[in-house]
């Protein structure tokens, strides 16, 4: 049984808020992301990430979502995996950059 930071009251574990005070346990931002449909199956999906901020089980989660409203699939990432996919999200931009830099200064720009 986990314990309140805001009022030290027992809390199980899976609640979300504290049954004797109401803070939150846990910190969570939620954005959601409208798919790309690249085939018919795909449209209407959505992408859904969910970042846990609070205690020792910091993570992001992200699910897919159908037009009906109903997640289809959902994987959780630590926060070592959810630093390399920021990474690899930012890189291509990054490497245009260098890639246009480079032809500029081949041009003589």
């Amino acid at each position: 049984m986990a314990e309140c930071a805001a009022c030290g009251g027992r809390v199980e574990e899976s609640f979300r808020f504290c049954p004797w005070c109401a803070a939150p346990q846990r910190l969570k931002l939620v954005e959601f992301f409208r798919g790309y449909a690249v085939t018919d199956r795909e449209r209407g999906k959505a992408l859904r990430v969910s970042r846990y901020l609070g205690g020792p089980e910091r993570h992001v989660r992200f699910s897919v979502w159908s037009g009906e409203g109903v997640a289809e699939a959902a994987v959780s990432l630590d926060e070592n995996e959810a630093g390399r996919l920021r990474r690899f999200l930012g890189a291509p931009t990054v490497a245009r950059r260098r890639a246009s830099r480079r032809a500029a200064a081949r041009r003589g720009a």
